[in-house]
């Protein structure tokens, strides 16, 4: 999969490691960068190569929660009232500019991530499986935006910084989009589908079942309650990012062909699982210091389990 998906997104090694490791541990990913970075080709040939359905919606300030999750409407015909399932039930559901819309429709997002699952006119609806969210958010411009709140930014299992390519790899991108094309679309058809859904829920299965020794899980959590009374920081994580680096750790793991994890396993993602899990303090935020910077302290501080 990570092999097909570099054919069409040149560069970008590690996001799209990282957006893997997040699908095959059943969670869903924000992602920040400034527009035209190939954020939605990225989603695109993830869901080619599993055959999954893909949806994208645009979010903007007139956005209402059930142009996402979809409605119930009256049936002229039968006199019923019938379900009009929204762009949510999908594989793969990309929400561009999360933060361009409110509160109530970002929050229509929060019980799709959390259950898997739709709630309309009473009624639970499941999504197909397997099922994503990927949010991008643009960290540059912020007229005219509405920030995610913390118990929302909590239900991501990862936030992946995704920057500008190398200058090779820029070239190698313009060579591709303006060879022989006019426009400017997205083609994924030289990504070929390895696997099929059923064997992506497989997999995520599988990554579930991994031995995860209990001193590995006491690493992982002696990480995120470190979090909580590091100097600098506001706000430290909570038990989602203990149970987000215990999910990611076995990915790692199953990535590595191993059946078992390992402390750098719990190390590789911690990153990407707790930065947006944190509040750096505002004396440090004046400084430059970021979230990544303040968690490279506490893995250095934080001492791992030896064999």
């Amino acid at each position: 999969m990570r092999k097909e998906i570099s054919k069409v997104v040149i560069g970008q090694e590690e996001v799209i490691q990282h957006m893997l490791a997040a699908f095959l541990a059943g969670g869903s990913v924000l992602l920040e960068g400034v527009p035209g970075l190939g954020k939605t080709l990225l989603v695109l040939a993830l869901a080619r190569t599993f055959g999954g359905v893909f949806s994208r919606v645009q979010f903007t300030p007139d956005l209402m929660p059930s142009d996402v999750t979809g409605h119930a409407l009256l049936d002229p015909q039968t006199g019923e009232m019938r379900i009009r399932k929204g762009p949510a039930f999908t594989n793969l559901l990309l929400a561009d500019e999360i933060n361009r819309a409110p509160a109530k429709t970002q929050a229509a997002l929060l019980e799709v991530m959390q259950e898997h699952q739709i709630t309309i006119e009473g009624e639970a609806h499941s999504t197909p499986q397997p099922f994503m969210v990927l949010a991008t958010q643009n960290p540059i411009e912020q007229e005219g935006t509405y920030p995610l709140p913390e118990a929302q930014l909590d239900r991501f299992l990862l936030k992946l910084h995704m920057g500008y390519p190398e200058a090779d790899d820029e070239a190698r991108i313009v060579r591709a989009v303006t060879g022989g094309k006019v426009g400017h679309g997205l083609d994924v058809s030289q990504v070929r589908q390895v696997i099929e859904p059923r064997v992506a829920c497989a997999l995520q299965e599988t990554c579930a079942m991994i031995t995860v020794d209990d001193r590995v899980v006491d690493y992982a959590v002696r990480i995120v309650r470190t979090s909580r009374t590091w100097s600098g920081i506001s706000v430290g994580a909570g038990p989602r990012g203990a149970i987000a680096l215990v999910r990611l750790a076995r990915v790692g793991a199953l990535l590595a062909g191993r059946d078992f994890v390992t402390p750098d396993d719990v190390k590789e993602l911690a990153m990407p699982a707790l930065r947006h899990r944190l509040v750096v303090s505002p004396e440090l935020e004046v400084e430059g210091v970021t979230a990544d910077d303040v968690l490279g302290q506490i893995l250095a501080h934080v001492e791992a389990p030896r064999q």
